[in-house]
């Protein structure tokens, strides 16, 4: 995600009724709000409703509705409405009888209607009637009747601080407190039918959460997440997802995650989550006695977590707990909570999400490793000889180790044919026969370049080559010895290779996969690989007061070879002193700065293609640009040119240099930045290129409508005249003519063309007045 302060690009238009030959971009101006900006909108006045905290939020339609809580001295059942248009305060209109006074509840939207479940009810001034409770509410936004469900049969035991979502017409009910202890169980209820309605217990199976209260819950990529909590002393950050067909359980491990790249949340309490386009947002609670005020983000799809830094225009909401949050189209709105000194806050925060499609720079390139299309490598592993096949731009870039390789093998086979051309050239002499020469082969033959490598067997190794590729590697499954010893041995050829990130990989998920039933056999194969990180991690765990009498009991340990055994013992009574480095741990280059430095002048010497942008040659790699665009991967599969050169264009249009440039860096490594000209160059790039999305078209849009300035607005006039992009050709001239005074003054209005200096002057009669001419020349 961008860190930058950006917009928030509205949907794009093209007019199709122009000619088949060029695209009309159509371009929405307007108010547009900074992405990831927090903006403070108007308190909750006091006439209105008091501060809270311990309350629910829920959004339907265009407002923001808020149901009960406490104000620090007594519980509420008032029910307050925001309008986001309007940014005001109001009661909503209510009938009926409302819940009791209550805090700790939840609240969900079905249809029209918001649902209120549960809670701790009482007086809270006095101390005297205090319970929790399992009712069911219902309030109707259109005729603000409250109405209560009574169900028949059995019911959940009664709770507060549990978490409640919607799903398949169905509301959903986790955990919580009941008075006297933390649970975990489930319940359903359908919303459909209030006559026949009736209260089911799920029976939950795989890694359930630990009990636990105070936590929220969020519905994405149809699965239900849950996130932190308290859990006594279990509490934990750890993120757990709910699949609602199966009703299956899973823990998301972290092992996977770089150490240096941003770390889950610390554990917490009291914060909110919320669900926007693939992404969950965890913000505020309480966590080891503070109240942090960072919003992190969770990418489902890629499992990984990040820090949003907020843009510089925001107003920050302070660290808090027991607020609330819900979402209304782009943006996440965020009231009330305990903030410093028990205080109750009034306040409500509006944030703005970004919605660029992912980045799917790491996908592309895994595709790649997987149909093993245009490999022009192939390596010889181990004394078995087994042959992985791959791709030399790629293998390259990543790998320094593997790069030495390859050219020794280049100029082997270089020196090879060398030779056989001037024994070929002595028998065509004396009239024998002749090969093809190499020019003149059928196009999709490709010659491999064989590299053999011993100190390597194929099934590390491929698990070696999936991580230069992605970055990653797919963890088989956690603890299973075999599937340890596998992660071992590619450790032990990280290390040979020297890819300091791969190495941290495999660190963080053998310590994390090393349990009682499986230790031994890992502390031996680590001695015996002289893995000396995992044989200290080993043995430590061994001489934990908690493991070693079980460890020393089973018959692994009997058939420890000697020395080993030795080690044990004294480590348990002599433990060495704890040695702490502030030397910071080397995690490596990652795939994005490898093809950048790749495009950038490292990858020079292993170009295949040559790519022709009005006459001038780029160099460039067949398997990078056919990873990355489905109309060069249709050109090398099916009619590679056979001089190795393609002409440029994006249509029948030729972007300018400068363009293509950031189209290549788009292309290599997933850069998005670049000047609002080129935006325009390159805005039907991912149609005619056949990106895997448009990523690239979306930034392009939020360029051109947030950074046409004085300064450069001719240059994109230029472009939108050749792209044919009318309406910013009217943007730019509309600039041209308010801001004529600056931009008569700038030297780039000399180089324009004839036509275009018409175009500004007849602007310029249309839009300017007599008085206002007068006032120009006066001043010109």
């Amino acid at each position: 995600m961008s860190c930058k302060s950006t917009k928030v690009a509205p949907s794009v238009d093209f007019d199709h009724s122009c000619s088949d030959s060029v695209e009309y971009l159509t371009l929405n101006f307007g108010p547009f709000e900074t992405v990831h900006r927090w903006r403070r909108l108007p308190p909750c006045d006091e006439f209105v409703g008091a501060r809270r905290s311990k309350h629910t939020v829920v959004a339907y339609r265009d407002a923001i509705y808020v149901f009960g809580g406490d104000n620090g001295k007594n519980m509420l059942n008032d029910l307050l409405r925001f309008d986001v248009k309007d940014c005001s305060w109001c009661r909503a209109f209510t009938t009926g009888t409302p819940p009791a006074p209550r805090y700790h509840h939840s609240a969900v939207v079905y249809g029209s209607s918001m649902f209120v479940f549960g809670g701790y009810t009482g007086d809270i001034y006095s101390n005297s009637n205090l319970k929790n409770k399992n009712d069911l509410f219902e309030y109707k936004f259109a005729t603000g009747q409250w109405t209560e469900w009574k169900v028949e049969g059995s019911l959940p035991v009664a709770r507060s601080a549990h978490g409640a979502t919607v799903y398949s017409d169905k509301l959903w009910i986790f955990a919580g407190y009941d008075g006297n202890a933390r649970l975990n169980d489930m319940w359903t209820i359908s919303l459909q039918d209030r006559e026949h309605a009736c209260w089911e217990e799920i029976d939950q199976s795989g890694e359930i959460p630990p009990s636990c209260c105070n936590f929220p819950v969020a519905v994405c990529r149809d699965k239900m997440f849950v996130f932190s909590g308290q859990s006594g002393a279990k509490i934990t950050n750890n993120l757990f997802q709910f699949e609602f067909r199966g009703h299956m359980w899973t823990r998301i491990p972290t092992e996977h995650l770089l150490r240096g790249s941003p770390p889950p949340p610390q554990r917490r309490y009291g914060h909110t989550m919320v669900a926007f386009d693939r992404h969950l947002y965890v913000f505020g609670g309480a966590a080891d006695n503070t109240l942090p005020n960072e919003l992190h983000c969770y990418d489902v799809d890629s499992q990984t977590w990040e820090v949003i830094h907020p843009s510089l225009d925001s107003e920050m909401p302070s660290g808090r707990l027991f607020h609330a949050a819900a979402v209304i189209q782009d943006a996440m709105y965020i009231f009330g909570g305990t903030v410093d000194n028990n205080v109750r806050s009034g306040e409500m925060y509006r944030f703005q999400f970004s919605c660029y499609p992912k980045c799917t720079l790491h996908e592309d390139y895994g595709k790649l490793w997987e149909n093993r299309q245009f490999c022009d490598v192939e390596f010889i592993l181990g004394e078995r000889e087994e042959r992985v096949l791959g791709h030399i731009a790629i293998v390259t870039a990543r790998c320094q180790w593997l790069r030495k390789k390859i050219l020794q093998a280049r100029d082997r086979q270089r020196q090879k044919t060398k030779q056989e051309s001037s024994e070929e050239s002595d028998e065509g002499a004396a009239g024998g026969p002749r090969d093809i020469p190499a020019g003149n082969r059928p196009s999709g033959t490709q010659l491999l370049l064989e590299v053999s490598i011993r100190e390597a067997e194929a099934q590390p190794f491929e698990v070696l080559m999936q991580f230069l590729y992605t970055d990653k590697i797919q963890y088989p499954r956690r603890g299973h010895v075999q599937d340890v010893l596998l992660i071992m041995d590619v450790y032990k050829l990280a290390l040979s290779f020297k890819l300091s990130r791969l190495e941290q990989l495999c660190v963080q998920y053998i310590e994390a996969s090393v349990d009682l039933q499986n230790v031994l056999s890992v502390c031996e194969n680590a001695n015996k690989l002289q893995l000396d990180q995992l044989k200290e991690h080993c043995l430590n765990f061994v001489v934990k007061e908690s493991h070693f009498n079980q460890v020393i009991m089973t018959k692994e340990f009997e058939h420890l070879s000697t020395p080993l055994i030795v080690e044990i013992v004294r480590r348990k009574q002599q433990p060495p002193p704890r040695l702490y480095s502030d030397q910071p741990v080397d995690i490596g280059t990652s795939l994005v700065q490898d093809m950048k430095a790749c495009l950038e002048g490292g990858g020079l010497e292993f170009c295949d293609i040559i790519l022709l942008l009005d006459g001038h040659p780029r160099p460039a790699h067949k398997a990078i640009l056919a990873a990355r665009s489905s109309y060069f991967e249709a050109m090398f599969r099916s009619f590679m040119p056979e001089d190795g050169q393609v002409n440029i264009s994006i249509g029948e249009m030729v972007p300018s240099k400068q363009a293509f440039e950031s189209m290549l860096r788009y292309i290599y490594y997933g850069d998005v930045n670049m000047p609002p000209e080129d935006s325009l160059y390159l805005f039907a790039a991912p149609y005619y290129y056949g990106f895997s999305n448009n990523r690239l078209q979306a930034y392009c849009k939020q360029n051109l409508e947030m950074n046409v300035t004085v300064e450069n607005v001719l240059q994109i006039l230029e472009a939108a005249d050749k792209t044919q992009a009318l309406d910013m050709k009217k943007h730019c001239l509309h600039i041209i003519v308010h801001q004529f005074i600056k931009v008569s003054k700038l030297p780039n209005l000399r180089s324009l063309s004839q036509l275009l200096l018409l175009d500004i002057i007849e602007s310029l009669a249309t839009h300017i007045s007599d008085k206002q001419c007068a006032e120009m020349g006066s001043d010109i």
